[in-house]
C-alpha cells in the first residue's frame, strides 16, 4: 500500500472537514480558550490541502475552496453573535436575519480564502509549502483588517494570549503570532501526511526546528520590559449601569439611566478614586441637548477633584451659517482638563449606513438609532485625566492593532469604552474583551475597559485581567493602573515587521519550487535537489 493510498478520503468529505477545522479554531478563543485547538485547526486545514493535492478532481482551485469552507466554519461559529445583533436589536425577522448573517459569513470566508488560491503556485515540495502556507495565512488576516473598512475579528493569534507565543505580541502583534502558529501547523501537517521522512534528514530537522523555535523564543521575549511605569498608581472607578439595549433610547427610561450613573459615581467618589469612567454613549441624549447636565458634571468633577470620562453622542454644527448638524460618537473628559475625542473608525450599519442613498429605509436594520454617526478627524490628541494621558478607543476601534498602536505612541494608558449590549448573551462580548487584552499586550500599556453590560475590566501590560465585573449586573468596580512610558517594536514599526517575514518566505517558496524535482506521486512530495 502506497503512502498516498493509506488513507482515502471521499471527495465530499474534504469540504466538511475543512468547515469543521474552521469551527475548531473558534474553540481557541474566548470563552472556550482551548489554545491547542488553534494549532490543530490550522494543521488540519494544511493537511487537507496536502491530501487534496493528490486528487485529480481537486486542481489548483482546491486550496481556494478548502480555505473558503474553513472560513464558513470559522465565521459561522465564531461570528454567530452577528445574528443576535441583527434579529434581537435590529428587529429583523428570523429568515432575514439568517440571510444577512449567511451573507456576512460568506463574504468573510471569501476574503480569508482568496490568498490561498495561490498556494499551489508557490508549493510543490515540503519546504516551499512550510514557507508559503503561513505567509498566505498572514496575508489572509491582513486583508480582512482593511477590505470593506475591515473586520479584524477571530485572528488566530488571539487564542495565544497565555501561551509562550504571547511574547511575540509586542514585536509582531497578533498578526505575527498567527503567522508563527501557521508555520508550526504546516510542519505538523507535513508530519501527519508522511512528508517528514528521513530521505533527507537535514531538511526534516530544519523544518521541525523552524516550527518549534518560535515557542521558546516567545517565552524569552515575554520577559523583556518594553515599557516602564512613569507614575504612582492611579485609582480608577468604573460604573457598569447595565441598561437594557431595548430601553436605552426610550425617553421614558432616560431618567433611570442618568440616575444609575449618578448613583454609581457618588459611591465611587466616596472611595477615593482619581478617575471615574462611564461607558460608550452612557447618556441617552446629545451633548448639546443637556447643557445643564453637562455643566453639572463639570462642576462636580472640579469640586471633588475626580476626573470623569464618559461616552457621549456629541453634536456640532458644520462650518458656515447654514451648516448641518454633525453627530459624533465621542468620549468627553469632565474635570481639570476638559476635552473631547471623536471616534474615528465607525461600525458599518451600527453607526453609519454604506450606500445610504440606496438602502436606508429598505428594512428596519438599516435604520438603527445610532446609524447617523460621522467619523472624527485623524491626529486627535489623547485625553488627560488623573495626571496621565489616555488613548481613547471607542468600542470597535479596539480591534484594530495599528490604530491602537498609533494612539498609544502619545499616551500612557489605553482606555476603551463600549456598549456590548448589542451582542446580547452571546460569545461576542467575551471575544471583544480578549482582543482588548491583546492590545494591552502589544503596546505594554495598562488598559481600562468600561462597558454598559460587561465585560468591564482592567488589564495589565501583559494582557492579564486584574479586575473584572460580571456581565449583565449593575455594579461598580475600583482598580489601579500606572502611566507607562516607552514603546514596543510593534508600536514603532507596525505590521512592516510581519511583512518583513512573510514576503521573503513567499519569495523563497517560489524560488525553491523552481528548483524542486517532484516525485511521481504528488506535486507536494518532491524534495530539493542537491
Amino acid at each position: 500500500m502506497s503512502k498516498n493510498s493509506a488513507l482515502r478520503i471521499p471527495h465530499s468529505a474534504f469540504s466538511v472537514l475543512a468547515a469543521a477545522a474552521g469551527g475548531l479554531l473558534t474553540l481557541s478563543f474566548a470563552p472556550y480558550d482551548v489554545w491547542i485547538c488553534g494549532l490543530l485547526s490550522l494543521s488540519l486545514l494544511a493537511w487537507l490541502y496536502l491530501r487534496a493535492s493528490n486528487r485529480k478532481p481537486f486542481p489548483g482551485r482546491s486550496s481556494l475552496w478548502l480555505a473558503f469552507c474553513f472560513g464558513l466554519g470559522l465565521f459561522g461559529s465564531g461570528g454567530s453573535w452577528v445574528y443576535v445583533s441583527i434579529t434581537e436589536f435590529g428587529n429583523s425577522s428570523v429568515p432575514l436575519g439568517l440571510l444577512l448573517t449567511a451573507a456576512f459569513v460568506s463574504i468573510l470566508a471569501l476574503l480569508l480564502a482568496l490568498p490561498f488560491y495561490f498556494l499551489g503556485r508557490f508549493t510543490d515540495n515540503r519546504i516551499s509549502f512550510a514557507l508559503a502556507f503561513p505567509a498566505l495565512w498572514f496575508i489572509s488576516e491582513w486583508l480582512r483588517s482593511w477590505v470593506f473598512t475591515g473586520f479584524p475579528w477571530l485572528f488566530a493569534g488571539y487564542g495565544h494570549i497565555e501561551t509562550w507565543l504571547s511574547g511575540w505580541a509586542p514585536v509582531l502583534s497578533v498578526y505575527g503570532i498567527g503567522l508563527l502558529l501557521a508555520m508550526s501547523a504546516a510542519v505538523v501537517a507535513l508530519a501527519a501526511a508522511g512528508r517528514l521522512t528521513p530521505i533527507k534528514q537535514h531538511v526534516s530537522i530544519a523544518l521541525i526546528a523552524a516550527a518549534l523555535a518560535p515557542w521558546p523564543l516567545g517565552a524569552l521575549l515575554a520577559q523583556v520590559d518594553w515599557t516602564q511605569p512613569e507614575s504612582e498608581e492611579i485609582t480608577v472607578g468604573l460604573v457598569q449601569a447595565n441598561i437594557p439595549q431595548d430601553k436605552k433610547w426610550l425617553p421614558e427610561f432616560r431618567g433611570e439611566t442618568i440616575s444609575r450613573y449618578q448613583d454609581g459615581t457618588r459611591v465611587l467618589s466616596e472611595q477615593g478614586v482619581d478617575v471615574i469612567v462611564w461607558p460608550e454613549a452612557a447618556l441617552p441624549l446629545l451633548y448639546g441637548q443637556a447643557p445643564n447636565l453637562m455643566q453639572a458634571l463639570q462642576r462636580n468633577a472640579e469640586q471633588t477633584q475626580i476626573d470623569l470620562i464618559s461616552g457621549v453622542l456629541y453634536d456640532r454644527r458644520e462650518a458656515g451659517a447654514e451648516g448641518s448638524r454633525v453627530i459624533h460618537n465621542s468620549a468627553a473628559v469632565f474635570g481639570r482638563s476638559p476635552s473631547v475625542y471623536h471616534k474615528r473608525h465607525l461600525v458599518p450599519f451600527g453607526e453609519y449606513v454604506p450606500l445610504e442613498d440606496w438602502i436606508r429605509g429598505t428594512i428596519e436594520f438599516f435604520d438603527l438609532p445610532t446609524s447617523f454617526i460621522r467619523p472624527g478627524a485623524e491626529g486627535q490628541q489623547p485625553l488627560n485625566a488623573g495626571g496621565a494621558s489616555w488613548a481613547p478607543l471607542i468600542c470597535y476601534e479596539i480591534v484594530y492593532p495599528r490604530l491602537v498602536a498609533d494612539s498609544a505612541l502619545s499616551a500612557q494608558v489605553l482606555l476603551t469604552i463600549s456598549n456590548d449590549a448589542w451582542f446580547g448573551d452571546s460569545i461576542g462580548p467575551l471575544q471583544h474583551m480578549q482582543m482588548a487584552q491583546m492590545r494591552a499586550l502589544e503596546t505594554r500599556r495598562y488598559l481600562v475597559r468600561g462597558t454598559n453590560t460587561g465585560v468591564t475590566a482592567i488589564v495589565d501590560p501583559r494582557g492579564r485581567i486584574l479586575e473584572k465585573l460580571p456581565q449583565f449586573e449593575r455594579a461598580n468596580m475600583i482598580g489601579q493602573v500606572k502611566a507607562m512610558r516607552g514603546g514596543t517594536p510593534f508600536m514603532f514599526a507596525g505590521i512592516s515587521l510581519v511583512f518583513a517575514l512573510a514576503l521573503p518566505m513567499l519569495v523563497a517558496a517560489m524560488l525553491l519550487r523552481r528548483r524542486a524535482t517532484p516525485d511521481a506521486d504528488s506535486p507536494l512530495a518532491g524534495e530539493l535537489s542537491d
